[in-house]
């Protein structure tokens, strides 16, 4: 379709055709400062791309503040907006592309269907408060929050349009001479102290887009915005209508002063206390009769098996609710992460058969300050906290022992999962040099002291560690006896990664200026490299798969993932795959041909290899989430409030989660999220209240 001129303010005779390199089709929508239009990039991607109206791109202040807006959608892209895609304010006419979010806004929601249930309400609050929680959380307010500017997008609202005034739609003026927000959705400071504005304004708008959403008129109603202004700063709002037992909750948010208002988190909080069958738990829709990836994907037993306990209990889940996402993980796995976020090594083991089908357990915190990370050995779920080690039965989740850490073992959170080697248990690996080594079988303690170092990586049954000059010893993880010391050829100061099923270690560096990475693969046991190569660009190794290093290519100045790479090092050959939309601080997952990427915002990527395509993308909702993991069914992923997500493999659709599980700490945001476990059709995860669960992985509608 040609591009439709513009019926809204500052409409122009003609609209242009381009934005970029983006074809403009049919506009979506126009408002005081521009126009919104449907578009699709070469690769015909569906984007909505906002063009500043001619009048407003030739004010130095205004391209000012869209500058502003592009640099605020950036920080929060993904998780609960429309991931900005590109962008040019210094255009003549400034624009930016985001991806299309299909969905109508909450404003044209009630006018087609006239105001939500309360269980609708409850739920949009919900998906509204987690999305203000992390949008604050980078430093953003967006003083604009109205039912205009929230989405609801299949897998929950989306929240639009950060920190763009409308400069010419309304006569009321602040001292600076422009209307910063909507009138009827303006917290009381945005007109008594406009240059004091901060996230309780937010908070206020949350209140007043609850109302409009369950009766279809504000809390302050007037055609004037005079009077709606004065109403906002001086009357009690009007509530009638709003359910009995959100009101309250409302009322909070609409209070006059900032300090009375609840926080995101505390609105949260409550929320879980309204009503029992509340939690921000997805909407899953059902599958359609779509092809996507390439893996196959098993019929899963029927829902309704009944759920096995450790110490406590699983819900079980049928397929459910609008919201808010959250996701754990699952990763077949077991060892250490290195002090700077690398990847921790991982440890398959076959779990042991029981004559019933697995039907999964909970069990209760040993201590509910933090997520536990867990490793799995020889039937047992070892975990490490704070302080902490301890071991479960993986059939049915008892306690099998547990002991305290000390020195510096037990001064912070662990570095990642606990290390299981030749039987022991390295428990206090990566903090510090005091180790704790706890016999699998009987519980029984010893204590070592590991040389100096100041990288770290675990596999294979030894400890490599990296000197400030670059030197590297390897030691026998059990006996803690050094095995070989040496530099390694090509790498100054090599750090290294590890991968699940594979014995190797692998030095990955990259080049000043971003153009090169040199990788070096290394035999842990004797440190012979085994194989090098030299690599055009910024590359980071996310797995390996048949002896082929897998990478993800990075723009390093806006650390985004732009391509998957594939390494043989036989044919010295490489396989590069594009990505449709470059992904933000992209973590992966690889599955034979198959590289599964979760990126910063909370979109999940199924990229093949063997057949060089990007085969699905599903936006999650999470503002951050785990490193993927999968089996031949599904993609699981974790989130900071311990649910655990399956993504169907094949096609991308949301197909189970656990409960929300907070701890204590819940205001909290950790450092990394811990990748729970999948072995055969069990699926383990740990939570932020200290919990450790197992799942079947078989069936996720059950959990």
């Amino acid at each position: 379709m040609a591009p439709q001129s513009s019926t809204g303010a500052g409409a122009e005779a003609e609209l242009p055709e381009y934005a970029g390199h983006y074809r403009l089709e049919t506009t979506l929508g126009s408002g005081g400062m521009g126009v919104v239009h449907l578009a699709r990039s070469t690769s015909g991607m569906k984007l909505a791309v906002k063009v500043v109206h001619a009048q407003f791109a030739r004010d130095p202040e205004f391209r000012g503040r869209f500058r502003q807006e592009v640099a605020a959608a950036r920080k929060v892209s993904g998780a609960f907006t429309a991931s900005v895609v590109d962008a040019d304010s210094e255009a003549e006419r400034p624009w930016m592309a985001t991806l299309f979010i299909p969905g109508p806004t909450l404003s044209d929601h009630v006018k087609r269907n006239g105001p939500m249930s309360p269980a609708e309400v409850r739920r949009l609050m919900a998906g509204l408060a987690e999305a203000l929680r992390d949008i604050h959380r980078v430093g953003v307010v967006h003083r604009d929050l109205k039912p205009s500017n929230v989405l609801l997008a299949e897998d929950g609202p989306k929240v639009i349009d950060f920190g763009i005034s409308r400069p010419k739609d309304s006569e009321l003026r602040t001292e600076t001479g422009k209307l910063i927000g909507t009138p009827p959705f303006m917290a009381p400071e945005q007109f008594r102290r406009p240059r004091e504005v901060g996230p309780a304004a937010d908070v206020f708008a949350l209140g007043s887009v609850m109302v409009h959403a369950a009766t279809g008129r504000g809390p302050f109603d007037s055609d004037s915005p005079y009077v709606v202004a004065y109403q906002v700063v001086h009357d009690e709002p009007d509530l009638t209508g709003v359910p009995e037992n959100l009101a309250p909750l409302v009322a909070r948010c609409l209070a006059k002063e900032p300090e009375d208002r609840p926080t995101p988190d505390e609105l949260m909080r409550e929320l879980r206390s309204v009503a029992a069958s509340y939690d921000t738990q997805v909407f899953i829709p059902p599958e359609r009769a779509e092809e996507g990836p390439a893996e196959p994907t098993p019929e899963a037993p029927a829902a309704g098996t009944p759920v096995r306990e450790g110490s406590g209990r699983l819900r079980k889940r049928g397929a459910v609710v609008a919201g808010t996402l959250g996701l754990a993980v699952a990763g077949v796995l077991a060892v250490v992460g290195l002090p700077g976020g690398a990847e921790p090594a991982r440890e398959v083991a076959s779990p042991r058969t029981t004559a019933a089908a697995f039907s999964g357990w909970e069990a209760k915190p040993l201590d509910g300050r933090s997520t536990p990370q867990c490793s799995y050995a020889a039937d047992a779920v070892v975990c490490a906290q704070e302080g902490l080690v301890f071991a479960r039965d993986a059939v049915d989740g008892r306690l099998l022992w547990r002991r305290a850490l000390k020195g510096t073992a037990a001064s912070g959170p662990p570095a990642g999962p606990p290390v299981v080697a030749d039987g022991e248990v390295l428990g206090g690996l990566g903090q510090g040099r005091e180790l704790t080594a706890v016999d699998l079988a009987s519980g029984r303690v010893s204590r070592q002291e590991l040389p100096a170092y100041g990288g770290l990586r675990a596999v294979g049954g030894m400890v490599l560690l990296t000197g400030s000059d670059g030197t590297v010893s390897g030691v026998e993880a059990a006996s803690g006896r050094v095995r070989w010391r040496h530099r390694v050829p090509g790498q100054d100061v090599p750090y290294f990664l590890s991968f699940p099923g594979d014995r190797l270690a692998y030095a990955v560096s990259v080049s000043g200026d971003g153009s090169r990475t040199r990788v070096t693969a290394v035999d842990p046991r004797t440190g012979a490299v085994r194989w090098q190569a030299g690599l055009d660009g910024a590359l980071e190794a996310v797995g390996t798969a048949g002896g082929s290093l897998v990478a993800v290519a990075v723009d390093p100045a806006r650390d985004e993932a732009r391509a998957v790479v594939r390494y043989d090092p036989r044919s010295r050959r490489s396989v590069r795959v594009p990505l449709r939309v470059p992904l933000a601080q992209a973590q992966g997952g690889v599955r034979g041909d198959v590289v599964h990427l979760m990126a910063s915002g909370g979109a999940l990527t199924a990229v093949d290899l063997r057949a060089r395509e990007q085969v699905w993308t599903l936006e999650t909702g999470v503002v951050r989430a785990s490193r993927p993991a999968a089996d031949g069914r599904h993609v699981y992923v974790s989130a900071p409030d311990g649910r655990m997500l399956a993504v169907d493999a094949r096609r991308g659709r949301l197909v189970g989660q656990t409960p929300v599980r907070l701890g204590e700490r819940s205001d909290r945001v950790p450092a990394s999220l811990p990748e729970p476990l999948v072995v055969g059709d069990r699926v383990y995860g740990s939570a932020p209240d200290g919990s450790v669960f197992a799942v079947n992985g078989r069936d996720p509608a059950a959990w």
